[in-house]
């Protein structure tokens, strides 16, 4: 080894190696991608999200709206539960006593729901009772598993298909499918630029914060890229949890369920040993609130009132703890059924059938024992409703709600600072295209092939991806024959 050596010389850092082609070709399809989806899609996105704030913080609304039905001020030892249902059976007599949901807490109204032919679909009429006079104090329509009163039910509709009817769906449907697309691929975009200007040495660029040095586009694309940071997880829940209620991505959901046994258990009400209750499409969400319906069309006879507080305490021996509703059977075939509701806080809807006549629980449903993705499911629809965690949910999603609306303006902010500052265009150019052409055809078929898997999943994704894809083309085949 020789004792002397040569200073050495510190080598200069390495070149980072030039994007590739395909990697620039992908970016630049993302671009053109998140560009119109948003642009057009944008606008059905706004008003799910106006609408759906206002559905999150529904449930609070509800309490101060409905205060005298929900709630009184009577003090003292509650009737036995029997007697508060025979005066709302007393009240209505016209009508079928469907299901009870007792009292639970001192000041709140037990809720005696009937099945209403002059109703529409899921919904239910209940009479409010008194629980310490047995006296009714009012009736008000209720709709769906959690029982929403006409205020929330209103809002719910808006929401889902804006009064609208089944066409109004499609709106919903094409706002949830798009979503996730437009905050993964914004969110890509957003991180890809970031790791361009960390390489190009400017350890100044931001990706969670404003950049306040910036002026103009740049400060509103600052904004825009923070924002979507923030939230793009809670946006790819609201489409995930919001395309299950959806009429054709659903029923994909629904049959994706069923093949792999993760629908939602249900309790057996068949006294003669037939099959169980079917789970239901969706685990009891096809639609916002979709009600908890009886077990069968034809009404109890009220010769089973005496017998509901026998009902609950056997229930509540069984385990089954929080705030339940009863399903009261049409015949001696028939069991009760006590399932815990949607509440906030209660995340585990438990349910028993109960045998009156025999005084024996029958069957059982514990939340415990459902699929992990049925407890998940379950978890999913009361989050996306505003019920899970109470006000912090509705706070969340409200919050969650105005980000998007801010988000979107933002969104059309850039679009019209990148217009030409000679004024021949209004708003800015959409990125370049052919992007899917540079990307090589390996990649591109995979692409394509993606895009045609997901389509078929999500339909309305698939055909408005199409329709986009087929005037885009034509756009560029138009200008091509007016150029040459």
């Amino acid at each position: 080894m020789s004792l002397t050596q040569e200073p050495s010389v510190p080598s200069a850092p390495p070149e980072s190696p030039p994007p590739s082609r395909s990697a620039g070709a992908g970016r630049l399809l993302l671009r053109r991608l998140h560009f119109y989806a948003g642009i057009l899609v944008a606008p059905f996105l706004v008003i799910a999200a106006v609408s759906g704030a206002l559905y999150a913080i529904a449930p609070t609304l509800e309490n101060v709206v409905y205060d005298r039905y929900l709630h009184t001020d009577s003090t003292g030892a509650p009737q036995p539960l029997a007697e508060q249902v025979a005066a709302a059976v007393d009240a209505r007599g016209d009508l079928e006593l469907s299901a009870v949901r007792p009292s639970t807490e001192p000041g709140d109204t037990t809720r005696v729901l009937f099945t209403d032919p002059t109703l529409g679909e899921s919904e239910r009429l209940a009479v409010f009772v008194d629980p310490v006079t047995a006296q009714p104090v009012g009736e008000l329509v209720s709709y769906g598993s959690s029982g929403a009163l006409p205020l929330r039910t209103w809002i719910s509709q808006l929401h889902r298909h804006l009064h609208l009817g089944e066409p109004g769906r499609i709106y919903s449907e094409l706002a949830a499918s798009w979503l996730w697309v437009i905050a993964l691929g914004g969110l890509l975009l957003w991180i890809a630029r970031y790791r361009k200007g960390r390489a190009n040495g400017n350890d100044r660029v931001r990706l969670a914060t404003v950049d306040r040095r910036v002026r103009g586009r740049n400060r509103t694309l600052s904004w825009h890229g923070a924002i979507g940071v923030w939230i793009v997880v809670g946006l790819v829940f609201l489409s995930a949890t919001g395309l299950t209620w959806s009429r054709f991505a659903g029923e994909n959901v629904s049959d994706l369920r069923t093949a792999l046994s993760w629908t939602t258990p249900a309790v057996e009400t068949d006294l003669t040993g037939g099959s169980a209750e079917a789970g239901g499409d969706h685990g009891g969400h096809a639609g916002h609130d979709v009600a908890a319906q009886p077990d069968t069309e034809t009404a109890p006879a009220v010769d089973t009132v005496p017998q509901l507080d026998s009902v609950l305490g056997l229930a509540r021996s069984a385990g089954v703890d929080d705030k339940v509703e009863i399903t009261v059977p049409a015949d001696a075939q028939t069991a009760y059924k006590v399932t815990e509701t949607r509440e906030p806080w209660q995340f585990s809807p438990n349910s028993v059938a109960i045998d009156a006549d025999g005084d024996t629980v029958v069957d059982t449903s514990w939340f415990a024992d459902w699929p992990l993705a049925a407890q998940l499911t379950n978890w999913g629809i009361a989050l996306h409703m505003g019920l899970l965690f109470g006000l912090w949910s509705q706070i969340a999603l409200f919050v969650l709600a105005a980000a998007l609306v801010m988000l979107i303006v933002r969104g059309y902010q850039m679009w019209w600072q990148r217009r030409p500052r000679n004024g021949s265009r209004p708003v800015g150019r959409a990125p370049g295209r052919g992007g899917l052409r540079d990307l090589g055809v390996p990649a591109a078929v995979g692409v394509l092939v993606v895009a045609a898997v997901i389509g078929w999943f999500v339909p309305l994704l698939g055909i408005s991806l199409a329709a986009f894809l087929a005037v885009d083309v034509a756009i560029g085949l138009g200008r091509r024959m007016r150029a040459g």
